[in-house]
This record gives structure tokens, C-alpha cells and sequence, in this order.
């Protein structure tokens, strides 16, 4: 049997070291604060945008746990009533995201994971669930150009939280926290050819696929 030795990984960006993300990854400062709760099956995912959102930005931290225990370091920073905590999640009964007159630190909670796994945390931690959902407007579009979106205005965790930051604070930009996803998805096309890209992931007429525009 041969030893096939896995490849070296940045500790950073979880990537393998010859293809480290790490010089793409800025470290923006923002006066939101934002906990990404990212459920365990999402943490080897190839497409793990949530770690770039959480290494790109000063003010954020990623937690990944399914279950949220009372007396946690975690669950007392969800329950402090010092800061003012929202879910950013489509819920039915979730208002638009808006910035407010508060002076409390506005805390957002970004919950990484397919829907169904985002929906579980809700249902497995109260502390979750009693939070008040904001969701983003409608008719935004995903840059992941190699996935058919599951509904419309889904979003990866990184495209959701620059989003939101772009509408809790106007006068910056928070663009650059996008560059890591966007080389991940130049590799991916570079990967399985452009050739097959165009063919089987462009719709006629996009700016990507050579016709006129």
C-alpha cells in the first residue's frame, strides 16, 4: 500500500499551500460586528467563504458548533443585552435590514450552512431563535457562477456579509473582502476548462460567454 501523504494546508486560510488565498484576503475594519456561526459539516467545505469573510474582517469571529451551551463564552455574547443582536436570515417574519438609531454595538449573526442545516441551528438553539431576522432586499445576485442558485437572492456567507456591511455602513466599501472568493472561482473555471465553463454554465448573451452584450 502506497503512503500518500495529504497536501500541506495553510493554517490560515485552510488551502492547500500551493494554492494559498492568503495575499488576496484583506483586513477591513468595520463598526459592525459580525459572528458567523458556521454548522460543523461546513468546515471542510471546498467553498469555505465563511473563513475569508471571518480573516478579512477586523470585527468578526467564526464560531463552528451546532450546538450553542448555556454558559457559554458564546451564547453570553448572543444573550448580552449591551449589544443589539439580529439574525440575518429570511425567516417569515424577518424585517429589512436597516440601520438604526442605537447606541448599542449592532452585533449580526451570519449562519453559515445549506438552509436546511441554517434552519436546524435555529431549531436547536433557542438562544438563536428568540433573536430578532433581518433579511437583505430582494433581487440580489450570487457571484458563484458554478452553482445553480437553491432560491432566489441565495447567497454564499462572504457575497451575504459584504452585502449587509454595504447597507449597515454606506460610507465604506467592503468589496475587497470579496477577492478570495472571486480568485476561488477563477481556478474552479481554469480547473474544468473555459471551453466546458462556457458550454455548460453560461446562458447566451452573458458577459462571460463571448457574445455581444
Amino acid at each position: 500500500m502506497v503512503d500518500r501523504a495529504l497536501p500541506k494546508r495553510c493554517e490560515a486560510c485552510a488551502r492547500p499551500s500551493s494554492r494559498c488565498l492568503c495575499s488576496t484576503i484583506p483586513r477591513l475594519h468595520s463598526s459592525t460586528r459580525m459572528l458567523i456561526i458556521q454548522h460543523p459539516s461546513e468546515r471542510h467545505h471546498a467553498l469555505n467563504t465563511a473563513r475569508f469573510l471571518a480573516a478579512g474582517l477586523v470585527n468578526a469571529e467564526l464560531h463552528v458548533v451546532e450546538h450553542i451551551a448555556p454558559g457559554s463564552a458564546l451564547y453570553s455574547q448572543l444573550a448580552d443585552p449591551a449589544r443589539r443582536t439580529e439574525v440575518l436570515f429570511p425567516g417569515p417574519g424577518a424585517s429589512s435590514l436597516a440601520r438604526a438609531a442605537d447606541p448599542r454595538e449592532h452585533q449580526l449573526v451570519l449562519l453559515d450552512g445549506t438552509w436546511r442545516k441554517a434552519r436546524k441551528l435555529l431549531h436547536l438553539n433557542p438562544i438563536l431563535a428568540v433573536l430578532p431576522q433581518v433579511a437583505l432586499a430582494a433581487g440580489l445576485a450570487s457571484r458563484y457562477r458554478l452553482r445553480k442558485a437553491p432560491a432566489p437572492g441565495a447567497l454564499s456567507t462572504i457575497e451575504a456579509g459584504v452585502a449587509a456591511l454595504e447597507v449597515l455602513e454606506p460610507d465604506k466599501s467592503f468589496q475587497a473582502l470579496l477577492r478570495p472568493f472571486d480568485r476561488l472561482i477563477e481556478e474552479q473555471i481554469a480547473s474544468i476548462g473555459t471551453e466546458l465553463y462556457r458550454r455548460n454554465y453560461l446562458k447566451p448573451g452573458s458577459a462571460d460567454s463571448g457574445s455581444d452584450r
